[in-house]
């Protein structure tokens, strides 16, 4: 198979005098994306070489505790959906999902 077309998505982090974030922006132009503001991000990079994973996850400064709870909740949620489309592998996907589904609850994040 040979490559028919590139695509890029690209970062924008404003950084305060302590290389603290923020504001973040994203932009994805084949999904429609043109610098939108985001206050996180979760990014996981797979190094094939080292079988290890790379990683990045800033928040913005502003970004409040109890919405920080909730992207990690629905992170973990979406993990849980990733996982088993990539392994077919529904039964620790549904006890990934269980552990979402605790998380929530001791959060208090479901009523």
């Amino acid at each position: 198979m040979s490559v028919k077309h590139h695509s890029e998505i690209k970062f924008k982090v404003g950084l305060d005098e302590n290389k603290v974030p923020e504001e973040i922006a994203w932009s994805a132009k084949d999904g429609g994306i043109d610098n939108e503001a985001s206050k996180a991000i979760m990014l996981s990079v797979w190094d094939h070489k080292k079988k290890d994973t790379l990683r990045m996850d800033l928040w913005t400064k502003d970004m409040p505790v109890d919405e920080m709870k909730q992207f990690y909740h629905q992170t973990l949620v979406s993990m849980a959906d990733t996982f088993e489309r990539a392994t077919d592998d529904q039964k620790m996907s549904a006890t990934m999902r269980d552990f979402c589904d605790y998380f929530a609850e001791k959060l208090e994040l479901k009523k």
